[in-house]
C-alpha cells in the first residue's frame, strides 16, 4: 500500500480540469504530471491545477518512472491509442467514457491490461455516486413490485460546429457516445441486457447523430425508453416505473429522490460528495491498486464490454457509422 499515488493527466481539457479539482480532495492522490500534445497547454494546465510536471508529449509522460496512474481525458476516438500507450508502459489507467469507439477496441484494451497485469477501468462515475447507489437500494423494496419501465433522458443544447468534438465524426461525435451512454448505463444496471432494440435518430448530412430515441425490450416484458440529444433541454431525469409505484430522480444532485409506493409519496435524501463526485472514482482506483487488482470489482471490464456491445447494437440499428472505426 502506497502512502500516495502519483497521478498524471493525459489530455488537458475541461473534464480533466474538473477531475483534477476533485483529485485534490484525496490525501493519497498527488497531482504529479500533466501532459498534452502542446507543451504550453500542459504548462498552463499544470500551473493552474497545481501539477508538479508538464509534458508536451504523451510518450514522454508515460516514460516517467514516477507516474503511477494515468487519467485519460481525450476524445473517445483516441482512447484505444492512449490506453494502449499507457498499458504498454505498465501505467494504471482510468479512461474516460465512452471507453472506446466499439466493442473490438474495448476487447483490445482489456486484453492488453490482462497481458501486462496492469490496472484498467472506465471512468464511469455514475456507479460511484451516492444518489444512484441510493436509487439502487430503494429499487430493492419488494413492496414496489416488479420494475416494468426505465425512462431516462439526457439532453442539452449545443451549437452545430463540425470542427468541434461534439460534432466531429472523426472524434466519435454524436449524442449517443457522449451522453446517451448514461441512460443506457442506467437501463443495463437496473434491467440487464436488452433482448431487442429499436431506435429513431436525427442524423446530420455530415453523418453525425445529434438526437436519438431508443426503445429496449427486456426479459419478462420490461422496457426501457431512453433519449439523448444536443438539440433540446429538459430536466434530465430518470423514472423507474414499478407495479406499485415509481422512483424518480433528476441528474442535478441538489434535488432529492422522489418515491411513490402504494399511493404514498416521499422525498428521500442522500449523501452529497465533497467535490463534484469525480473524487469517488479516483479513490476507488487507488483502493484497487492498494489491493494489487488489475480491474475493479465494482466496474469490471466485462461491464464496460457489455455497455459497448449495446452501444454497437444501437448504432447499427440507427445507421450511425464512424468511418475510421468501422470494424464490421
Amino acid at each position: 500500500m502506497k502512502s500516495a499515488y502519483n497521478w498524471a493527466i493525459l489530455g488537458c481539457g475541461k473534464i480533466a480540469r474538473k477531475f483534477s479539482e476533485d483529485l485534490k480532495l484525496l490525501p493519497n492522490a498527488k497531482l504529479y504530471a500533466a501532459s498534452s500534445r502542446n507543451l504550453d497547454n500542459a504548462r498552463r494546465f499544470a500551473k493552474d491545477l497545481g501539477y508538479e510536471k508538464a509534458y508536451g508529449s504523451y510518450l514522454e509522460m508515460v516514460r516517467d518512472p514516477e507516474v503511477d496512474v494515468v487519467y485519460i481525458a481525450t476524445p473517445h476516438a483516441m482512447h484505444l491509442e492512449h490506453s494502449t500507450l499507457c498499458l504498454t508502459h505498465k501505467k494504471a489507467v482510468l479512461c474516460e467514457k465512452a471507453f472506446a469507439m466499439n466493442s473490438k477496441e474495448v476487447e483490445q484494451m482489456a486484453g492488453l491490461s490482462r497481458k501486462n497485469q496492469t490496472f484498467l477501468m472506465e471512468a464511469f462515475w455514475t456507479i460511484f455516486q451516492s444518489k444512484f447507489l441510493k436509487v439502487l437500494d430503494l429499487a430493492k423494496d419488494k413492496d414496489l413490485g416488479r420494475l416494468k419501465f426505465v425512462k431516462s433522458d439526457f439532453m442539452f443544447n449545443a451549437d452545430f460546429d463540425p470542427d468541434q468534438r461534439l460534432y466531429n465524426i472523426d472524434l466519435g461525435a454524436g449524442s449517443l457516445l457522449d451522453i446517451g451512454i448514461y441512460p443506457i448505463f442506467r437501463s443495463l444496471v437496473l434491467l440487464g441486457k436488452p433482448t431487442s432494440i429499436k431506435t429513431m435518430a436525427s442524423i446530420r448530412p455530415t453523418g453525425v447523430e445529434d438526437s436519438i430515441c431508443m426503445l429496449f425490450g427486456h426479459e419478462n416484458g420490461a422496457m426501457s425508453v431512453l433519449t439523448s440529444s444536443f438539440e433540446s433541454s429538459c430536466k434530465n431525469e430518470t423514472e423507474l416505473c414499478f407495479e406499485n409505484g415509481f422512483i424518480k430522480f433528476e441528474r442535478d444532485p441538489q434535488y432529492p429522490i422522489l418515491v411513490e409506493k402504494n399511493g404514498k409519496r416521499e422525498e428521500v435524501g442522500f449523501d452529497l460528495p465533497r467535490g463534484m463526485g469525480y473524487e469517488l472514482e479516483a479513490a476507488h482506483v487507488m483502493e484497487c491498486l492498494d489491493k494489487g487488482l488489475i480491474e475493479s470489482p465494482v466496474l469490471p471490464l466485462s461491464a464496460s464490454l457489455d455497455l459497448m456491445n449495446v452501444l454497437d447494437a444501437v448504432r447499427k440499428e440507427a445507421g450511425i457509422v464512424f468511418p475510421k472505426h468501422d470494424y464490421s
